[in-house]
Protein backbone atom coordinates (compact mmCIF):
# COMPACT_ATOMS: atom_id res chain seq x y z
CA UNK A 1 0.00 0.00 0.00
CA UNK A 2 1.54 3.44 -1.15
CA UNK A 3 -0.08 6.42 0.98
CA UNK A 4 0.46 10.19 -0.02
CA UNK A 5 0.34 13.74 2.01
CA UNK A 6 -1.86 15.39 -0.81
CA UNK A 7 -2.91 18.09 2.08
CA UNK A 8 -2.29 18.05 5.87
CA UNK A 9 -3.19 21.53 7.04
CA UNK A 10 -5.91 21.84 10.07
CA UNK A 11 -8.88 24.62 10.21
CA UNK A 12 -7.48 25.99 6.63
CA UNK A 13 -4.91 25.67 3.71
CA UNK A 14 -1.56 26.94 4.95
CA UNK A 15 1.26 28.53 2.82
CA UNK A 16 3.00 24.98 2.50
CA UNK A 17 -0.17 22.25 2.63
CA UNK A 18 -4.28 22.39 1.15
CA UNK A 19 -6.42 21.25 4.10
CA UNK A 20 -6.88 17.17 4.65
CA UNK A 21 -6.32 14.76 2.19
CA UNK A 22 -4.72 11.87 1.91
CA UNK A 23 -4.14 8.97 -1.31
CA UNK A 24 -4.49 5.43 -0.76
CA UNK A 25 -2.79 3.03 -3.34
CA UNK A 26 -3.05 -0.82 -3.82
CA UNK A 27 -3.35 -2.87 -6.97
CA UNK A 28 -4.09 0.10 -9.43
CA UNK A 29 -7.02 1.16 -7.15
CA UNK A 30 -6.57 4.84 -5.89
CA UNK A 31 -9.08 6.24 -2.92
CA UNK A 32 -9.09 9.15 -1.18
CA UNK A 33 -9.43 10.08 2.72
CA UNK A 34 -11.23 13.53 2.68
CA UNK A 35 -11.12 16.24 0.18
CA UNK A 36 -10.05 19.22 2.04
CA UNK A 37 -10.20 23.09 0.92
CA UNK A 38 -7.52 23.14 -1.54
CA UNK A 39 -6.48 19.55 -1.70
CA UNK A 40 -8.17 19.15 -5.50
CA UNK A 41 -5.22 21.01 -7.19
CA UNK A 42 -2.32 19.43 -5.13
CA UNK A 43 -3.95 16.04 -5.99
CA UNK A 44 -3.18 16.39 -9.84
CA UNK A 45 0.60 16.40 -8.97
CA UNK A 46 0.04 12.83 -8.05
CA UNK A 47 -2.69 11.27 -9.96
CA UNK A 48 -4.83 11.94 -12.75
CA UNK A 49 -7.56 13.85 -11.82
CA UNK A 50 -10.32 11.32 -13.22
CA UNK A 51 -8.20 8.25 -12.33
CA UNK A 52 -9.92 8.19 -8.73
CA UNK A 53 -11.71 5.16 -7.96
CA UNK A 54 -13.52 6.29 -4.70
CA UNK A 55 -13.43 9.03 -1.78
CA UNK A 56 -14.06 8.43 1.92
CA UNK A 57 -15.30 11.42 4.01
CA UNK A 58 -14.43 11.52 7.74
CA UNK A 59 -17.11 15.04 8.63
CA UNK A 60 -18.69 17.56 6.46
CA UNK A 61 -16.13 20.58 7.76
CA UNK A 62 -14.75 22.25 5.13
CA UNK A 63 -11.44 21.56 5.28
CA UNK A 64 -12.19 17.69 5.09
CA UNK A 65 -14.82 17.84 2.10
CA UNK A 66 -15.07 21.02 0.45
CA UNK A 67 -13.25 20.30 -2.89
CA UNK A 68 -15.83 17.95 -3.59
CA UNK A 69 -17.50 20.91 -5.26
CA UNK A 70 -15.08 21.56 -8.20
CA UNK A 71 -14.28 17.86 -7.77
CA UNK A 72 -18.12 17.37 -9.50
CA UNK A 73 -17.43 20.50 -11.69
CA UNK A 74 -13.92 18.63 -13.65
CA UNK A 75 -15.91 15.06 -13.47
CA UNK A 76 -19.36 17.10 -14.91
CA UNK A 77 -18.25 19.51 -17.36
CA UNK A 78 -14.71 17.64 -18.40
CA UNK A 79 -13.88 17.11 -21.98
CA UNK A 80 -14.01 13.51 -21.51
CA UNK A 81 -17.67 13.61 -19.97
CA UNK A 82 -19.92 12.00 -18.40
CA UNK A 83 -17.27 10.30 -16.30
CA UNK A 84 -18.42 7.35 -14.09
CA UNK A 85 -19.65 8.02 -11.11
CA UNK A 86 -17.09 7.52 -8.42
CA UNK A 87 -18.61 6.22 -5.03
CA UNK A 88 -18.14 9.10 -1.72
CA UNK A 89 -18.76 7.30 1.67
CA UNK A 90 -19.69 10.44 3.96
CA UNK A 91 -22.00 11.10 6.94
CA UNK A 92 -25.26 10.62 6.09
CA UNK A 93 -26.37 14.56 5.33
CA UNK A 94 -23.52 14.83 2.67
CA UNK A 95 -25.64 15.03 -0.22
CA UNK A 96 -27.76 18.11 0.80
CA UNK A 97 -24.63 19.92 2.71
CA UNK A 98 -22.65 19.33 -0.42
CA UNK A 99 -25.28 20.51 -2.57
CA UNK A 100 -26.03 23.79 -0.53
CA UNK A 101 -21.73 24.46 -0.53
CA UNK A 102 -21.80 24.28 -4.42
CA UNK A 103 -24.86 26.33 -4.51
CA UNK A 104 -25.80 26.15 -8.17
CA UNK A 105 -29.35 25.15 -8.03
CA UNK A 106 -30.06 25.52 -12.17
CA UNK A 107 -27.48 23.18 -12.40
CA UNK A 108 -26.74 19.27 -12.44
CA UNK A 109 -26.90 18.14 -9.11
CA UNK A 110 -23.75 16.09 -7.27
CA UNK A 111 -25.33 13.14 -7.82
CA UNK A 112 -24.39 13.47 -11.83
CA UNK A 113 -20.50 12.81 -10.71
CA UNK A 114 -20.41 11.12 -7.58
CA UNK A 115 -22.89 7.86 -5.82
CA UNK A 116 -23.18 8.79 -1.93
CA UNK A 117 -23.41 5.82 0.41
CA UNK A 118 -24.03 6.49 4.28
CA UNK A 119 -21.35 6.32 6.78
CA UNK A 120 -21.85 3.65 9.76
CA UNK A 121 -19.60 2.34 12.28
CA UNK A 122 -18.66 -0.87 10.95
CA UNK A 123 -16.09 -2.54 8.49
CA UNK A 124 -16.96 -3.49 4.57
CA UNK A 125 -14.73 -3.68 1.63
CA UNK A 126 -13.37 -0.67 -1.24
CA UNK A 127 -11.70 -2.30 -3.53
CA UNK A 128 -9.03 -4.35 -2.58
CA UNK A 129 -8.89 -2.32 1.09
CA UNK A 130 -11.12 -3.59 3.78
CA UNK A 131 -12.53 -0.37 5.59
CA UNK A 132 -13.14 0.41 9.04
CA UNK A 133 -15.05 3.03 10.34
CA UNK A 134 -15.55 4.26 14.12
CA UNK A 135 -17.34 7.06 15.52
CA UNK A 136 -14.34 9.45 17.40
CA UNK A 137 -15.00 12.30 19.22
CA UNK A 138 -15.99 16.13 17.67
CA UNK A 139 -18.87 18.07 17.70
CA UNK A 140 -20.57 16.41 14.42
CA UNK A 141 -20.56 13.27 12.92
CA UNK A 142 -17.29 12.24 12.70
CA UNK A 143 -15.40 8.97 11.56
CA UNK A 144 -12.24 7.40 12.20
CA UNK A 145 -11.09 5.10 9.75
CA UNK A 146 -8.96 1.85 9.89
CA UNK A 147 -7.80 0.56 6.26
CA UNK A 148 -6.59 -2.52 5.46
CA UNK A 149 -4.98 -4.31 2.22
CA UNK A 150 -3.83 -8.10 3.33
CA UNK A 151 -1.38 -7.64 6.30
CA UNK A 152 -0.51 -3.91 6.00
CA UNK A 153 -3.14 -1.29 7.75
CA UNK A 154 -3.11 2.43 8.03
CA UNK A 155 -5.18 4.35 10.47
CA UNK A 156 -6.31 7.95 10.37
CA UNK A 157 -7.66 9.80 13.45
CA UNK A 158 -9.85 12.17 11.03
CA UNK A 159 -10.86 15.00 13.58
CA UNK A 160 -11.25 13.87 17.44
CA UNK A 161 -10.44 14.43 20.68
CA UNK A 162 -9.73 11.68 23.11
CA UNK A 163 -11.03 8.56 22.68
CA UNK A 164 -11.37 4.84 23.04
CA UNK A 165 -12.42 4.26 19.45
CA UNK A 166 -9.20 5.63 17.68
CA UNK A 167 -6.92 2.96 19.59
CA UNK A 168 -9.19 0.42 18.72
CA UNK A 169 -9.33 1.43 14.95
CA UNK A 170 -5.44 1.79 14.98
CA UNK A 171 -4.46 -1.25 17.08
CA UNK A 172 -1.31 -2.91 15.68
CA UNK A 173 -1.83 -0.56 12.40
CA UNK A 174 1.58 -0.28 10.04
CA UNK A 175 0.54 3.77 10.00
CA UNK A 176 -1.60 6.08 12.10
CA UNK A 177 -1.91 9.16 10.76
CA UNK A 178 -3.33 11.38 13.68
CA UNK A 179 -4.33 14.64 14.65
CA UNK A 180 -2.17 17.26 16.81
CA UNK A 181 -4.58 20.44 16.27
CA UNK A 182 -3.59 22.04 19.86
CA UNK A 183 -0.81 22.68 21.16
CA UNK A 184 -0.95 22.21 25.56
CA UNK A 185 -2.07 24.59 27.63
CA UNK A 186 -4.79 25.54 30.69
CA UNK A 187 -8.75 24.97 29.57
CA UNK A 188 -8.23 23.27 25.65
CA UNK A 189 -11.81 22.47 24.98
CA UNK A 190 -12.34 18.90 25.00
CA UNK A 191 -14.27 16.29 22.55
CA UNK A 192 -12.70 18.93 19.74
CA UNK A 193 -9.06 18.06 19.31
CA UNK A 194 -5.89 16.49 20.14
CA UNK A 195 -2.40 17.85 21.06
CA UNK A 196 0.70 16.40 19.89
CA UNK A 197 1.24 14.80 23.50
CA UNK A 198 -2.24 13.03 23.13
CA UNK A 199 -1.79 11.81 20.08
CA UNK A 200 1.53 10.22 20.95
CA UNK A 201 -0.22 8.66 23.81
CA UNK A 202 -2.80 6.81 21.52
CA UNK A 203 0.08 6.07 19.24
CA UNK A 204 1.32 4.33 22.18
CA UNK A 205 -1.74 2.65 23.76
CA UNK A 206 -2.86 1.16 19.94
CA UNK A 207 1.33 0.13 19.41
CA UNK A 208 1.27 1.42 16.11
CA UNK A 209 4.51 1.17 13.85
CA UNK A 210 4.79 4.38 12.92
CA UNK A 211 3.01 7.95 14.15
CA UNK A 212 2.62 10.78 11.88
CA UNK A 213 0.82 14.02 12.64
CA UNK A 214 -1.66 15.06 10.90
CA UNK A 215 -4.29 18.43 11.11
CA UNK A 216 -1.48 20.61 11.67
CA UNK A 217 -3.52 24.03 12.09
CA UNK A 218 -0.92 26.85 10.38
CA UNK A 219 -1.00 29.58 13.67
CA UNK A 220 0.71 26.75 15.85
CA UNK A 221 4.65 26.40 16.06
CA UNK A 222 4.80 23.09 14.74
CA UNK A 223 8.40 22.30 16.21
CA UNK A 224 6.42 22.45 19.39
CA UNK A 225 3.62 19.98 17.92
CA UNK A 226 6.36 17.55 17.34
CA UNK A 227 8.40 17.98 21.08
CA UNK A 228 5.32 17.33 22.81
CA UNK A 229 4.60 14.61 20.47
CA UNK A 230 8.23 13.11 21.51
CA UNK A 231 7.10 13.65 25.20
CA UNK A 232 3.86 11.13 24.64
CA UNK A 233 5.05 8.31 25.68
CA UNK A 234 4.94 6.49 22.14
CA UNK A 235 8.49 4.62 21.28
CA UNK A 236 7.93 4.37 17.42
CA UNK A 237 9.22 7.25 15.57
CA UNK A 238 7.06 10.29 14.76
CA UNK A 239 7.08 13.12 12.48
CA UNK A 240 5.15 15.86 11.39
CA UNK A 241 3.23 15.48 7.81
CA UNK A 242 4.05 17.17 4.95
CA UNK A 243 2.50 17.36 1.72
CA UNK A 244 4.16 15.20 -1.52
CA UNK A 245 5.65 13.25 1.22
CA UNK A 246 5.16 9.34 0.32
CA UNK A 247 4.97 6.37 2.95
CA UNK A 248 5.17 2.84 1.13
CA UNK A 249 4.14 0.54 3.16
CA UNK A 250 4.19 -2.57 0.77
Amino acid sequence: MKVTIVGCSGSYPGPDSPASCYLLETDGFRMLLDLGSGSLGALQRHVGIYDVDAICLSHLHADHCLDICGYHVARTYGPGAPYPLIPVYAPADAPRRLGAAYGMPDEPGLETAFEFRTLTPGAFEIGPFTLTAGLVNHPVEAYGFRVANGTTSVAYSGDTGETDELVKLAAGADLLLCEASFVEGPDLPTGLHLTGRQAAEHAAKADVGQLVLTHLVPWNDQATVLEEACGGGYGGPVELARSGVVYDLS
